[in-house]
């Protein structure tokens, strides 16, 4: 072939040598970019240009574990990835960038199994990453550094991350910070005078409270979903370590370029808890810059005049983070004393649909219930039913991460269940099909990835379930236009395609060809096997 491509006329050897360059590792010459958790900001879990990988070549004949990434901690956070970056002295890379519980954040050549092209640490100046038994959780071990999915801004080349530490004892006493980092996607550097503490205090009666006072706690004030990045704005959230308290759900806006804060809610100021959970998802954001935030069990009184807003899924204002509108389920009161957390899901929000509600979000939690709603008119609450739904739909358990949106089908795995795709249509949601297999104890957050309207794959990961033994990821993949058709799974030539150590609720990464899995104190990647190597 590439015999043949010398006859053809050239119209620079630079650029024939960057073709040849991607043809031989097998590359698209095309921008490819993850920055945000779930693809984009209405959460739909969706990549529309994978051109790569298919229904017809993921199989255990064609589609393998390819090499392996070390680093120095568990990767909750789903990686990130961006094409064509140029690093200084080491050329241009499609970069894949990690962060770790570890406090640390690495940017690897996507494709190579080699040193990182720049790693980045926070443990430093006598701080470290904070240790489990500080936090009183055990699921997050050893250390509680970086959980949140970070964010980049492809336009200034910069990643947002938000690390914890813990600083040295002082008086008997530890110290902890939360702190937003901007850096260079080149090179790690810091930017825009980051770092930047968090620190927010509001007017509140709430557990913790002091005088009337409200104030974020570094300790047990813990960011579990993803951040969001949305007209120049950055969006971090809060719930906790295991329910340890006293703990709130805190929602934070900060400039993009200054880092300063803009903006602060809370959705317990006068209770507790209705942290924001959410699993490995995030925040999601709409065309007009509302943000969507689903919370947990805490108290709901704002029907009767009160301010907290538990297991509610909270429509904000993007500037003021002030409440514009909300849903709660009939329900509620019962949700939050059964500790069944609305917020253990996070919102997917629908492309637009004909008919009577046009602009639709989705949502289940702990509970067992998916909600599909109108995000122009979300009802609020009401004591009877849920006829404030446009569509109620219950599901054998619960969710602990979101759904994802593809080609009006939508794919949701809740806890013990089967992978199940719904067909949505005139706005409502009807049983297409379901996996042959069931996922004892565990639920997780499916992604597709396509090619526009075809080829399209679901992908999901069996993670680790509630105080289950350590065992090995499961990667799998299904035909995404029915997924009674598994594909893949990883365990078919466990030998070759092993993964670490699961952990619990992530995502991986599916672009340009290639999987990308975090564990523990690791990342695998998966791709098309060479030839030679089919079915080995």
């Amino acid at each position: 072939m590439l015999n043949h491509e010398r006859k053809r006329p050239r119209p620079s050897a630079t650029l024939c040598a960057i073709v040849i360059f991607a043809l031989a590792l097998g590359l698209r010459t095309e921008a490819q970019k993850v920055i945000t958790s779930q693809y984009d900001n209405a959460r739909t879990g969706a990549n529309l240009r994978e051109t790569r990988l298919t229904p017809r070549n993921v199989n255990a004949q064609q589609l393998g574990k390819i090499f392996t990434l070390h680093v120095d901690g568990e990767v909750y956070a789903q990686p990130l990835f961006v094409s064509g970056v140029q690093i200084p002295g080491k050329g241009r890379h499609d970069v894949l960038f990690v962060v770790t519980e570890h406090d640390s954040v690495y940017a690897f050549d996507a494709y190579t199994d080699g040193p990182p092209l720049w790693q980045v640490s926070f443990v430093k100046d006598g701080e470290t990453a904070v240790p489990a038994d500080d936090v009183q959780c055990p699921f997050v071990q050893p250390d509680v550094g970086i959980t949140s999915t970070p964010v980049i801004d492809p336009d200034s080349g910069t990643l947002y991350v938000l690390a914890r530490t813990r600083g040295p004892r002082v008086l008997l006493a530890n110290t902890y910070y939360q702190r937003l980092h901007a850096l260079a996607i080149t090179t790690g550097a810091e930017k825009f005078g980051s770092p930047v503490e968090i620190q927010a205090s509001m007017s509140g009666s709430g557990r913790g409270s002091s005088n009337g006072k409200l104030v974020f706690n570094p300790l047990r004030d813990n960011p579990r979903a993803a951040m969001l990045l949305n007209n120049g704005v950055v969006y971090l959230t809060w719930a906790s370590s295991c329910d340890v308290g006293p703990y709130h759900g805190w929602v934070m806006a900060y400039d993009a370029h200054s880092l300063k804060q803009r903006a602060v809610f809370n959705a317990s100021p006068d209770g507790d808890d209705s942290g924001i959970w959410g699993g490995d998802t995030g925040p999601a954001a709409d065309g007009s810059g509302n943000i969507f935030v689903s919370t947990g069990n805490g108290r709901f009184d704002v029907s009767k005049g009160g301010r907290d807003y538990g297991d509610t899924l909270l429509k904000l204002d993007g500037q003021s983070l002030k409440v514009t509108d909300y849903f709660a389920p009939s329900n509620v009161d019962e949700l939050d004393a059964s500790d069944s957390d609305l917020g253990s899901g996070g919102p997917t929000l629908l492309p637009d649909q004909p008919g009577a509600h046009p602009h639709l979000a989705v949502v289940e939690g702990k509970g067992g219930v998916l909600y599909l709603l109108d995000r122009d008119h979300m009802g609020h609450w009401q004591p009877a039913n849920d006829s404030h739904a446009v569509q109620t739909m219950p599901l054998p358990g619960g969710v602990f991460g979101a759904m994802t949106y593809w080609n009006h089908y939508l794919y949701v795995l809740s806890d013990s269940d089967a992978l199940r795709e719904f067909e949505v249509k005139d706005g409502k949601l009807s049983l297409k099909a379901k996996s042959a297999n069931t996922f004892p104890g565990v639920s997780a957050t499916p992604i597709v990835s396509a090619n526009g309207a075809k080829d399209g794959v679901v992908w999901l990961l069996q993670s680790k379930g509630w105080n289950s033994p350590d065992r090995s990821a499961v990667l799998y993949a299904y035909d995404a236009n029915d997924v009674s058709h598994e594909l893949y799974n990883s365990n078919q030539n466990v030998a070759r395609d092993h993964a670490g150590v699961a952990l619990r609720f992530n995502i991986p990464t599916v672009v340009n060809g290639h999987v990308f899995v975090g564990a523990r104190q690791e990342v695998d990647v998966y791709g098309l096997l060479p030839a030679s190597g089919a079915g080995k």
